[in-house]
């Protein structure tokens, strides 16, 4: 049953309660603080820098009473799709010869060189903390907070026109179909291996399983459409109408600790990006 269990592997939206520093920080702080990191392990060009961010991940989850445990659970879900990306970016990135680029092997289209080993590698290590990061905020930020958190950054564009509830209702709403995509998920695929469907057995099992799973792809469309328009009948029957004249029960107040993780997070992200390694 465990090849089922998409839920086991969803750790996406799954906030883990405990007391700490991490998760006391007002949640606009701590969106802000992983939306600079996000920029500088995206432009960040060298090894050492994605290596400094690593350890500094596995030093936040400890600050946040995460196990290691939980903080690396996405990478399980997801290294066929990391290797396959991290084998395309090794074999059709070849590099120039110009820029001191030196084949290590060659046959047809397939060209390996110094170049795309270095580039396969900072492929592999900027997938692997972007994971972690957004782990690590998910773990310690519930769902209500990062709603709350994002409505509250965007307020202050609402003077130039943009819907900032109406866009955290859209977040609410897509962060909140996660989990319940994935039991969808589940029943549909334990019902159709009830009939007989073969969805692949082991680790190596993972192609048979991917051409079974697109046979899910419309039952679960239908399933998502459905739950979309019940979800819009029960808006309108409480006569929802955005933003307009809407008081705010969650008041967010930010203390000395949020600014300074901030200016921590500024500081860090300046590091990875500019100091040469």
């Amino acid at each position: 049953m465990e090849d089922f269990e998409v839920m086991r592997n969803l750790t996406f939206g799954q906030y883990l309660p405990v007391e700490s520093p991490i998760h006391r920080l007002d949640p606009r702080s701590k969106l802000l603080s992983t939306g600079f990191l996000l920029v500088a392990l995206i432009v960040s060009r060298e090894l050492a820098a994605l290596l400094l961010a690593f350890f500094i991940l596995l030093g936040l989850a400890a600050l946040a009473r995460v196990p290691v445990g939980y903080l690396l659970k996405p990478l399980r879900a997801a290294w066929p799709f990391i290797l396959l990306i991290v084998l395309l970016q090794l074999a059709t990135f070849p590099g120039l010869p110009e820029a001191g680029c030196d084949t290590l092997w060659q046959w047809w289209i397939l060209h390996i060189t110094t170049c795309s080993v270095r580039i396969a590698a900072l492929t592999l290590g900027r997938i692997i903390v972007l994971l972690l990061l957004i782990n690590l905020l998910a773990l310690s930020t519930s769902l209500n907070e990062v709603i709350h958190g994002t409505e509250h950054l965007l307020r202050p564009l609402g003077r130039i026109g943009l819907p900032a509830n109406e866009l955290a209702l859209v977040l609410a709403i897509a962060l909140r179909f996660v989990p319940l995509l994935g039991r969808e998920t589940e029943r549909i695929m334990k019902a159709q291996a009830a009939r007989g469907a073969d969805f692949g057995r082991g680790r190596w099992g993972f192609v048979q399983r991917v051409k079974r799973l697109l046979p899910l792809l419309i039952p679960l469309f239908i399933t998502s459409l459905e739950r979309a328009e019940d979800l819009a009948v029960a808006m309108e029957s409480r006569c929802y109408g955005g933003s307009k004249g809407r008081s705010h029960w969650v008041q967010l107040q930010a203390n000395s600790a949020d600014y300074c993780a901030l200016f921590l997070a500024v500081i860090v992200s300046a590091i990875l990006v500019i100091s040469p390694w």
